[in-house]
């Protein structure tokens, strides 16, 4: 039986590339001010893009079905790395994000559980929406009711961490997903009521009865607040400093390696200070291009006839990369709260640079396979 050649489409595979270029230069860079004793990053990210290559190459020869098909499998999985990360993981910088692998680093669960309910929910809809051609309120409120609970398990574990940039993230997918199912709007409208009003809540404890919000949520959340709503003043040693470096650099910056002042976080959350403030306006310009050309390139291939899974399964890759792509650069020139979400592909990370590297080769599959029968 002769089988259809697949072609790799490049248009998304080539701006990957030259993230990747970018990343190990801007890191390079970004080690001018770390000390020695964590080792040469720039190296480490280059491996993991490696891997992160092989791991495209082995999708692509899998194909997708085999992810959708195991989806639970994955997402169970993620839990029990999740839960025991709170059991047994050492507190790091008074977080338990990450498991230690001696002589490998740190393996953070929270950046795959992101992949996982990306699948899960695809699955989840793609297999309600052919069993309820016309579903009823009831159904998809029951529906919506399953789908918000397999989201709210890793949140809870994740916030307890605690990790908040990456609970919000996974809510991000939620909604996203949702929102392109063909679900109806009332549901929309009716989860925006009950947001506000806890929000409402919540914020205005913080704001105007600080020992009722400790008593009622604890120490933890309201220092996690403090820090949130301290970019409003604009103060902060990462916040000033990242903003000085990329303000002073002019049209072409000061040159690799020429970091002018200190930030901490330089190589992960402010990754882009540390690009803008090398290469000026000219370069940060030349990198938001090439990223929107690589979300514009997502979104094109969502708007084809493709097949509703992977349509579902876009939607959440493109939900999440274009949350954390303005989060980040926004949070970085002051414009958003310091959540410490990261720039995908660019900020340095082995756990969270293979997930991305995942969903590339997700969607080099979406791209190539067409709207043909998904086996789940």
């Amino acid at each position: 039986m002769l089988h259809k050649k697949r072609k790799i489409d490049w248009g998304i595979l080539l701006p990957v590339i030259c993230f990747a270029i970018i990343s190990i230069i801007t890191i390079s860079s970004a080690l001018t001010y770390l000390s020695p004793t964590v080792g040469n990053l720039a190296l480490k990210q280059a491996i993991w893009y490696v891997i992160g290559g092989v791991i495209i190459f082995v999708l692509f020869k899998f194909k997708n079905d085999y992810l959708y098909r195991n989806a639970w499998f994955f997402y169970l999985l993620c839990n029990l790395l999740l839960l025991f990360l709170l059991l047994f993981a050492p507190a790091i910088n008074n977080s338990k994000c990450w498991f230690v692998l001696p002589g490998i680093g740190s393996f953070q669960p929270s950046e795959f559980m992101k992949v996982s309910l990306i699948l899960v929910l695809a699955v989840m809809i793609y297999k309600f929406r052919e069993n309820h051609q016309t579903p009823s309120i009831k159904e998809e409120f029951l529906f919506l009711l399953r789908s918000f609970l397999v989201v709210l398990v890793p949140s809870i574990l994740t916030f307890l961490e605690p990790d908040t940039g990456a609970v919000i993230i996974y809510f991000v997918i939620y909604f996203v997903i949702i929102f392109t199912s063909g679900i109806r709007l009332r549901w929309f409208f009716i989860f925006l009521l009950l947001i506000l009003l806890v929000l409402g809540f919540v914020l205005g404890t913080y704001f105007f009865q600080e020992e009722l919000f400790v008593k009622i949520f604890g120490t933890d959340l309201y220092y996690r607040f403090d820090r949130i709503f301290s970019w409003q003043s604009g103060s902060g040693l990462q916040l000033e400093n990242a903003l000085a470096s990329i303000g002073s650099a002019g049209v072409f910056g000061y040159g690799y390696n020429q970091t002018p002042i200190y930030f901490p976080e330089s190589g992960t959350d402010f990754i882009f200070a540390v690009f803008a403030s090398n290469f000026g306006l000219l370069g940060a310009i030349v990198l938001l291009l090439l990223i929107v050309f690589f979300d514009g390139k997502l979104i094109y291939l969502a708007s084809k006839k493709i097949n509703p899974i992977d349509k579902f399964t876009l939607a959440g890759i493109i939900g999440m990369l274009v949350f954390q792509q303005v989060q980040n650069i926004g949070m970085t020139i002051g414009l958003f709260p310091i959540t410490g979400i990261t720039l995908p592909f660019i900020s340095y990370g082995g756990s969270s640079l293979l997930s991305y590297m995942i969903l590339v080769g997700i969607v080099l599959n979406i791209s190539s396979e067409d709207n043909r029968k998904i086996r789940i």
